[in-house]
């Protein structure tokens, strides 16, 4: 059956190294007889100055109908003082199509290890994921902004919790059947709900261990030790942060993917870096966060396991072979990186 893929290409460096997963996508396909369409769509800065919106009704409908969403990029300086940010049109897409449980992926290459800001040794056999909340706690609280004061609530029902601990020890248990849920309970009424859940969800999952970790102490632990952990999982606001600090372990944004996933519908995969628009254009960017997206894709919503593994592979040897973009130290371009990678598939 012909999988239909909605495209969000967006802005800045989005359309080129979308571009490039796409490439790498079509080169694959024929090895492995996936059959797939894809329907391309604005979203973003992109649809603001095409439709007025960042999320027009159209690009909206299509997503909700699609097998899966490729998101590459948005944002831009142009757009700052609009009345709808392209970020916008994010939120409202998380929130039309459910997607509650962000996955972000955290391993070292080891061609890269020198780019980490992190010591050799300590970041050596780091291989974990990061599971966070996406559409509940304070970000979608109540919020009120007075001229002395301020308030922002933050409101987790048990679940809403259950659900993304769920996912969690699912994760884990085809992995190293470890979780570690992170919460701050010694203040907080919600972590203290939070850590409730974990216990009883962990009932379920025999063969997961479960450990818990106060937020402040995991943020220095991931830095200290990060090899040690397996499945991290939290709360919306814990989760952006420590995601984006686990980002800087491999020493580059530039090769890290990313999946948003709901209870029923279709998934969105998409590179954790923004839109860079300071290369827009100039043929530069780094296309493997993408591409690695591409195959969290084929995995993740297709069960395409051995595809997946081929493009890692040949990302992995693409890197061993020297083949680097600026951003990682080297000098080659999005299209010779991009053609590297097809060849070594």
């Amino acid at each position: 059956m012909t999988k239909k893929i909605v495209t969000l290409a967006g802005d800045g460096i989005g359309p080129e190294i979308m571009s490039a997963g796409l490439e790498v996508l079509a080169a694959l396909a024929p090895k492995i007889d996936f059959d797939y369409e894809i329907d391309p769509k604005n979203f973003g800065g992109a649809a603001i100055d095409a439709d007025g919106h960042p999320l027009p009704e159209t690009t909206l409908n299509a997503a909700k109908n699609a097998d899966a969403i490729l998101l590459a990029a948005i944002g831009g300086p142009q757009y700052n003082d609009a009345p709808v940010r392209p970020e916008q049109g994010l939120l409202s897409l998380r929130k039309a199509l459910g997607l509650f449980a962000n996955i972000r992926p955290v391993q070292i290459f080891d061609a890269l290890k020198h780019l980490s800001p992190l010591k050799p040794e300590i970041i050596d056999g780091v291989d974990f994921v990061v599971v966070r909340e996406l559409t509940g706690g304070i970000y979608f609280g109540e919020h009120t902004l007075n001229e002395r004061t301020a308030r922002d609530v933050n409101d987790y029902s048990y679940e809403e919790i259950e659900r993304i601990i769920k996912v969690a020890f699912e994760i884990a248990e085809k992995r190293g059947k470890k979780v570690t849920s992170v919460d701050k309970q010694n203040v907080l009424a919600t972590s203290k709900l939070w850590r409730i859940v974990a216990e009883d969800v962990a009932k379920s999952y025999p063969h997961v261990a479960l450990e818990h970790a106060l937020v402040d102490s995991l943020a220095m632990k991931m830095i200290t030790n990060p090899s040690d952990f397996d499945v991290i999982v939290t709360e919306n606001l814990f989760g952006d942060i420590l995601s984006d600090e686990s980002s800087v372990l491999p020493g580059t944004l530039g090769v890290m993917p990313s999946a948003s996933h709901a209870a029923n519908g279709p998934s969105l995969y998409e590179p954790i870096h923004g839109s860079a628009p300071d290369i827009a254009g100039l043929g530069i960017a780094n296309p493997i966060s993408m591409i690695l997206s591409v195959a969290m894709m084929l995995r993740e919503s297709f069960g395409e396991t051995i595809g997946a593994q081929y493009i890692e592979n040949a990302v992995n040897k693409t890197l061993l072979d020297g083949i680097l973009t600026k951003d990682l130290g080297g000098k080659a371009s999005l299209k010779e990186m991009t053609a590297a990678i097809i060849s070594n598939l």
